[in-house]
């Protein structure tokens, strides 16, 4: 019975592990290890907090970890930039050597976090007062015929002077 409650455990396991793999956090590929540490000690410090016992511990652990958070926020904004610039310059250099799939990709990377962002801002629910705007007048004085050989004349003129 015994042996047999090994094998199973050890074939669940060993597949869990395959199928869902052992890492729990995944962090976007552009935040450095030097802001995974930063955020380490982040969590250190708010665990220092519920651990505080009294007030002024409590108070001392609040003030360092708003300090390490900031420190944190202002080297991810630091990372998230430099890797920007990085994908730009990308872009830069496969524009000049004609790598379009490269081109491609890259400006896709760029502007897909604005195709995000405008998406959950332009697509919002509707408003629940709509503005009463009334209707653009469709009759415009615009000539639509063919231009005259004239105002041609007139458009060569004013090209051949500028």
């Amino acid at each position: 019975m015994e042996d047999n409650w090994k094998g199973i455990k050890e074939a669940t396991t060993s597949t869990c592990q395959e199928v869902l793999s052992l890492n729990k956090h995944h962090h976007k590929k552009w935040i450095s290890t030097a802001t995974l540490d930063k955020i380490k000690e982040r969590k250190n410090k708010k665990t220092a907090i519920n651990i505080g016992r009294t007030r002024a511990e409590k108070v001392k652990a609040q003030a360092e970890y708003i300090e390490a958070n900031k420190q944190v926020k202002k080297s991810i904004r630091a990372d998230k930039q430099k890797y920007v610039e990085e994908l730009a310059t990308t872009v830069e250099k496969a524009a000049r050597e004609g790598n379009i799939e490269q081109l491609c990709d890259t400006t896709e990377k760029l502007a897909g976090k604005y195709k995000v962002r405008f998406k959950e801002l332009l697509n919002g629910p509707a408003p629940l007062n709509p503005s009463d705007i009334e209707a653009a007048h469709t009759d415009l004085p615009i000539d639509v015929n063919p231009p005259t050989t004239e105002e041609i004349r007139i458009v060569i003129r004013h090209i051949l002077i500028y």
